[in-house]
């Protein structure tokens, strides 16, 4: 599996060095929904480009869980600064987004560094199919990461994102983008990174992660690369399709989720398979995804103490999502999720079924949006006991 993943990405490389110049260039990495270019400031010789962007989330939230008093939570749950732009040639561009909010900082450890480094990637675009880029980003994972958390219908991504998602890794990106309008298209991202998530301080070892991506448009690219937003703002006057399918290979992952969660006792070789599409039509959207973790022995154990066990994260979960936008840029969002642990950790953690209704008021599209959910989630437990949970939520989101 490494050697293959190794060939391809030298065969990429190889292939780039050839194209043609081409400056008219989507970049498909950016992990960042884009209306407008942001706060724009060009060099007077024209060599160096910065445009900086910011955005925010704010909400309350009404929480009702069981065997639990009822609670409010009132929080910045995001807040981002962006910044990006080329030095020298624009074909050689950066990408760098900071985080703030304790939800994305995370918690502060002794001897840790602050953990607000996002993003930070040089991309290399000779032509209009390809992009090559080094450093830190989001790896090209299942649809719903890919799209910026500021471009999402509802408030949070769904509950199989949160346990089965790669996320963001430092590591070596390749892709070759051929999106054609009206007819058949195909993208084709390939990555590899360190496995161990992003900012990562502690002692190196010698595992990788290979990831291979293939996305399908069996009738024409979407309007305003309408994949990387929820909804179609757009109104899309013809059906447009989008099938991807995406394998992650995670050799001596550390966490428990690969790039993310807690530390095994041993390290694990984690499998990931993603399979997604996103269908959008005269102000309807559906999207659908499959994702599935494997390893062969999830379970860890602290040596030191036999009753202390940490276990990888393995299991599968759908998601469906539906919406409409009316005329009136008031859109209805619903959204079923399913989530099975696999049978060797099904006492361990418990089944999750969630729904959620969802109203969104787009004011400046993503960029300046009002939205109002309410989410139920029911937990099946592997002694056959059950928990209904739900929760009530405001949420305003503005940025540049």
């Amino acid at each position: 599996m490494k050697n293959l993943f190794f060939c391809l990405m030298v065969l990429l490389v190889f292939s780039s060095v050839k194209a043609q110049d081409n400056n008219d260039i989507k970049l498909s990495a950016l992990p960042y929904y884009n209306y407008g270019k942001g706060l724009g400031i060009t060099s007077a010789d024209s060599i160096f480009q910065l445009n900086i962007r910011f955005r925010m989330q704010n909400r309350v939230t009404y929480l009702r869980n069981d065997d639990e008093d009822p609670a409010y939570e009132a929080l910045i749950r995001r807040l981002r600064l962006r910044f990006d732009g080329y030095v020298g040639d624009p074909k050689i561009i950066y990408v760098i987004q900071l985080s703030f909010s304790p939800g994305d900082v995370g918690a502060i450890e002794n001897g840790e560094n602050i953990n607000i480094i996002r993003d930070a990637v040089v991309f290399y675009r000779p032509n209009k199919h390809w992009n090559i880029g080094f450093g830190q980003t989001k790896l090209p994972g299942n649809r719903q990461r890919i799209n910026s958390s500021g471009a999402l219908q509802l408030t949070d991504r769904s509950i199989n994102n949160a346990r089965f998602n790669i996320d963001r890794d430092f590591g070596l990106q390749i892709y070759y983008l051929n999106e054609l309008e009206t007819k058949f298209s195909y993208n084709v991202k390939t990555a590899i990174s360190t496995g161990e998530g992003r900012n990562w301080t502690r002692e190196p070892d010698n595992g990788l992660a290979f990831t291979g991506k293939l996305e399908l448009f069996p009738l024409g690219s979407f309007q305003s690369n309408g994949t990387f937003f929820e909804g179609d703002l757009k109104r899309e006057d013809r059906p447009k399709i989008m099938i991807s399918g995406v394998y992650h290979y995670n050799e001596k992952a550390r966490r428990n989720q690969g790039t993310l969660g807690n530390e095994l006792f041993e390290r694990r070789d984690l499998k990931s398979l993603f399979v997604d599409t996103v269908v959008k039509y005269d102000g309807w959207a559906f999207q659908a995804a499959y994702m599935k973790r494997m390893a062969d022995d999830p379970i860890t154990i602290n040596p030191n103490d036999s009753n202390n066990l940490e276990y990888a994260y393995v299991g599968d979960g759908f998601d469906t999502q539906l919406s409409y936008l009316f005329e009136n840029n008031y859109e209805v969002i619903g959204r079923f999720s399913h989530q099975t642990p696999n049978a060797k950790i099904a006492s361990l953690t418990p089944q999750a079924n969630q729904y959620t209704l969802g109203v969104t008021k787009y004011i400046w599209e993503h960029a300046l949006k009002l939205q109002a959910e309410v989410t139920r989630t029911d937990l099946n437990y592997f002694d056959t006991t059950h928990a209904e949970n739900w929760y009530l939520r405001f949420q305003v989101e503005i940025g540049i």
